[in-house]
C-alpha cells in the first residue's frame, strides 16, 4: 500500500499522470474530497468571503479526510494502486496551526487519518505562492497566512516528516525532481 500527499495541485495531477506513463496503476485525490461535504467545504468555507472559526474549519477538514480517506483511498490502496493525493492531515495542521490552534488538538480530531508513506512539501516563497494563483484566491491564500503556514510546514520538513522540493524554479525542473523523490521511494519500498 502506497500513499503519496504533497502541497502543489497542478504538480500533484502531472505527476499522477507521469506515473501511469511508467506503468504504476496509479490514481489521483484531492482533499477536500469528492464528497458532499468536499463540496460544501470549496462553496462556503474556501470560497468564503471571511475566514469561518478555526475550530470549525479544523473539524470540518477532518471529517471530511475520514470520508475522503474510507470512499477514495483506502480503496484503491485494497486494489493495490499508488494514490497521488492533494492534501491530507499535514494541511490541517500547517493551516490550523498557522490560525493558532494547538497541533496536538489538530493530530487529536485527526487521529483516524492515514498517514502518507511519502510526504513532499512544495517549498516556495509565500510572496511567489500569492503571485501564481490566478484563479479567485481562497480566503486561506492571503499572503499573511501563507506566511504563517509556512513556518509550520518547515517543522515537519525539519522532524523529517516531509520532504521538502525546492518549488521555486520553473514547473518541469520541479516535476522532474518531485517524480524522482517518488520513483527512488517507490524503488526502495520494491526491493526492501
Amino acid at each position: 500500500m502506497r500513499f503519496f500527499i504533497w502541497c502543489a495541485f497542478v504538480c500533484t495531477r502531472r505527476e499522477h499522470v507521469n506515473l501511469q506513463k511508467r506503468g504504476f496503476d496509479a490514481v489521483y485525490t484531492t482533499e477536500p474530497g469528492r464528497g458532499e461535504l468536499g463540496k460544501f467545504i470549496r462553496a462556503s468555507v474556501l470560497q468564503g468571503k471571511d475566514r469561518v472559526p478555526k475550530v470549525v474549519e479544523a473539524v470540518l477538514f477532518a471529517v471530511d479526510r475520514v470520508e475522503h480517506l474510507e470512499k477514495e483511498v483506502k480503496p484503491a490502496l485494497m486494489e493495490g494502486k499508488v494514490v497521488v493525493s492533494d492534501r491530507c492531515v499535514y494541511s490541517s495542521l500547517a493551516y490550523q496551526g498557522a490560525a493558532g490552534l494547538e497541533l496536538e488538538w489538530i493530530e487529536e480530531i485527526n487521529r483516524f487519518a492515514l498517514p502518507p508513506d511519502l510526504a513532499l512539501y512544495i517549498d516556495v516563497p509565500p510572496e511567489v505562492v500569492v503571485k501564481r494563483i490566478k484563479r479567485k484566491k481562497s480566503v486561506m491564500e492571503r499572503l499573511e497566512t501563507q506566511r504563517r503556514v509556512k513556518e509550520v510546514y518547515m517543522k515537519f520538513v525539519d522532524n523529517g516528516k516531509l520532504i521538502s522540493i525546492d518549488g521555486d524554479r520553473n514547473k518541469s525542473e520541479v516535476e522532474q525532481n518531485i517524480l524522482n523523490v517518488i520513483l527512488d521511494f517507490l524503488q526502495n519500498r520494491n526491493t526492501a
